[in-house]
């Protein structure tokens, strides 16, 4: 396809399709998770789940990688940025079953097959025990259940999932060399749905990346382990979270254990939200000291353990947002004071100057404490795992965020409560916006906003009059 020029509000709408149903039109399978939908597809090596999409923005939890609606298409479907453009806009319709890459097949169920039980478990036993340093009762407990065993071929430990009747539906595979890169594989036609886990009597589920993760935890709470409940998601996926809430009436407490790094902050902040949707309100976060529950156990018996590995992206937004400062709202100038920060790219100021007139419109009398207020629900509602774009993005939606607050002062003058009401949040949504791209912007090596300026001078000079 030849070369077309689009413009920045071209790219800004086509970044703005809904994924989900864009998707479904064009006869992708997608499961509805509260507000997210999950893409479901089959490859080789059997079903695949790990991308999530919620309105415009997907992401992949396998690969660590996400965006918006155009990366996607170039992402998935292998297209170029002008073919993506013409789908994502209705002025091209591609044949999906030619544009999808091949490694994805049509879909078929894989029969799930434990691997053959090697006749003892002196390998996976030393190399839990040495290298792991789990406990050897809680090793044989689950051996004892049939959950955890030696793979007869490879002399894999075997972490298995079962159903409501202890019928084997999933199985994850764990290589036992201590030497080279470890092997992690999860068995084909395995239900997600399930996973490894123990369920006790009491109210309260703990939720884990991973098998290792959870044996090393039981092995440093030892105490009474048996009476709660316990899962490894062999990933930050939901689905078998879901399935043991749904099948187990007595859990309503839950805290998630997830790994002390940027993905496993990441994950619990989503799956708090998944949880919230779904119902479960009751909801903690437990982290490790170190890097994640085997780390903190290696310390306890001598060995230097890898370190907490802090989220630079969300730690920044929450410092930005509480280094801001307080100003009375000037209506007469706030128009004039957003559109020169907006172009001069004083994100800083730009957050300042929405906050302020977010609370002004809410309450004039109080704008400190309501603008105090705001602060706090700002660095409450940020979601990191949401934050993915670059900057050209994220400073197409400030753009788009000033475009609106412009346009709302410039048609109305008197305003009901309700309206009242609805200025505020277009400044809320300013000032996250503005925020975005100011931490974007510390974090970018190479930034370059001054390229844009006379585009974005253009269009929202338009709200200038």
């Amino acid at each position: 396809m030849g070369y077309i020029p689009f413009t920045d509000e071209e790219k800004a709408l086509a970044n703005s399709v809904d994924l989900a149903e864009f998707l479904r039109m064009r006869g992708e399978k997608l499961e509805c998770i509260g507000r997210e939908h999950k893409l479901i597809y089959y490859d080789g090596s059997g079903k695949h789940d790990s991308i999530t999409i919620r309105g415009s923005t997907w992401y992949d939890h396998k690969n660590q990688v996400g965006g918006g609606a155009i990366k996607f298409m170039r992402t998935f479907y292998g297209m170029d940025f002008q073919t993506a453009m013409q789908e994502l806009l209705g002025k091209s319709r591609t044949d999906v079953s030619c544009a999808i890459k091949s490694k994805i097949i049509a879909e078929e169920k894989k029969e799930f097959k434990l691997p053959t039980e090697n006749s003892d478990m002196h390998r996976v036993y030393a190399y839990l025990i040495k290298q792991r340093f789990i406990d050897s009762d809680i090793i044989s407990h689950f051996a004892h259940q049939h959950m955890l065993f030696e793979d007869k071929e490879h002399h894999n430990a075997v972490f298995v999932g079962v159903d409501e009747n202890g019928i084997p539906r999933q199985a994850h595979l764990r290589s036992t060399n201590s030497f080279g890169k470890a092997f992690r594989i999860t068995c084909e036609g395995s239900d997600t749905k399930y996973s490894f886990s123990h369920f006790g009597n009491s109210e309260r589920l703990f939720v884990f990346e991973a098998p290792i993760d959870m044996l090393s935890y039981l092995t440093l709470h030892k105490g009474n382990w048996r009476q709660h409940s316990y899962i490894a998601m062999n990933g930050v996926y939901e689905n078998a979270v879901l399935t043991a809430l749904k099948s187990h009436s007595n859990l309503d407490e839950i805290v998630l254990c997830t790994d002390n790094d940027e993905g496993g902050i990441d994950a619990v902040d989503r799956l708090t939200d998944i949880l919230h949707d779904n119902g479960y309100d009751n909801i903690s976060r437990e982290n490790s000291q170190f890097k994640d529950w085997n780390e903190d156990l290696k310390a306890v018996n001598g060995i230097e353990p890898l370190q907490a590995v802090p989220h630079k992206r969300k730690e920044q937004y929450l410092s930005s947002v509480t280094d801001l400062k307080h100003f009375f709202c000037k209506p007469d100038k706030l128009s004039k004071q957003i559109y020169a920060t907006f172009i001069n790219g004083q994100y800083k100021y730009l957050a300042e100057y929405a906050l302020a007139g977010s609370a002004f419109f809410i309450d004039r009398n109080n704008e400190r404490d309501v603008f105090d207020k705001i602060k706090s629900d700002l660095i409450c509602q940020y979601k990191a795992y949401s934050d993915k774009g670059k900057i050209v993005a994220k400073h197409d939606s400030l753009k788009n965020a000033v475009y609106e607050v412009m346009r709302d002062l410039k048609s109305n003058s008197a305003r009901t409560a309700q309206q009242m009401k609805e200025t505020s949040d277009k400044f809320f949504s300013l000032a996250d916006c503005a925020v975005r791209c100011d931490v974007e912007g510390s974090m970018s090596e190479h930034v370059s906003t001054q390229q844009q300026a006379p585009q974005i001078e253009e269009s929202v000079g338009l709200c200038m009059g």
